[in-house]
């Protein structure tokens, strides 16, 4: 790929991360005065939130993987070794097939809660219901996340053993340690809607951060030419 394209590319990630980020926020920011027992992410605030924002924040989820596929599959050419880099395109390509569905995993359960609380149930059973719901199915996000990071696991090994154009250290600029970091601001933050909403869009949060770094890069490697 050409530098123009490259730097496109990134661009597309970073519109991905504002489309998926996007929807994270507009499916659960409202007020957390009341959280239930097993689900913490099931409030008072989720229960009040129309439904036209989680239809906006599914849609959103399609352009955003789009994006999000453009700009993964771009950094492969990154790497200087191309038995290497086939491994990186199989496991972007495996990597980006939950994201669409766990987010729907969410979504649908947030839609149920905020109906049975509309329809008059009780908040605490309303909670129970979508709570029985989530941990029947919660190993939909175990075998979401077996898919989704092995690439950015695989990622850290090229960087730090030095098979992509990248120093080294920026092995320590992953998508997964910058995630780590945001996790630790958030235990700093009081309990309220932008936390828990900022929570919610980390891997987001996350990805913009980290195609921001490989935009900077890649600016200043064709200014030095």
């Amino acid at each position: 790929m050409t530098k123009r394209k490259t730097i496109l590319a990134i661009v597309c990630g970073m519109l991905g991360c504002f489309c998926f980020g996007g929807g994270d926020w507009l499916m659960i920011y409202g007020d957390t005065s009341f959280h239930a027992d097993a689900v913490s992410w099931l409030t008072n605030g989720a229960a009040e939130i129309p439904i036209w924002r989680q239809n906006l924040a599914m849609a959103l989820a399609f352009p955003g993987i789009i994006l999000y596929g453009i700009a993964l599959f771009s950094v492969q050419n990154y790497i200087t070794d191309e038995k290497r880099r086939k491994v990186y395109h199989y496991l972007n390509a495996f990597g980006l097939t939950p994201w669409l569905a766990l987010h729907l995993f969410y979504i649908m359960i947030l839609v149920l809660f905020a109906q049975l609380n509309n329809a008059g149930m009780k908040m605490n059973d309303a909670a129970r219901i979508c709570g029985e719901l989530y941990s029947a199915l919660s190993w939909v996000v175990v075998a979401s996340e077996a898919f989704m990071l092995p690439v950015f696991v695989y990622w850290f090994y090229l960087q730090v053993r030095g098979f992509t154009a990248f120093p080294k250290p920026f092995a320590f600029t992953n998508v997964l340690i910058i995630f780590g970091l945001l996790k630790g601001v958030t235990m700093l933050m009081p309990d309220n809607a932008f936390r828990l909403a900022f929570t919610n869009g980390l891997m987001s949060e996350s990805m913009i951060i980290w195609f921001a770094i490989i935009l900077i890069f890649e600016i200043r490697k064709e200014k030095k030419q």
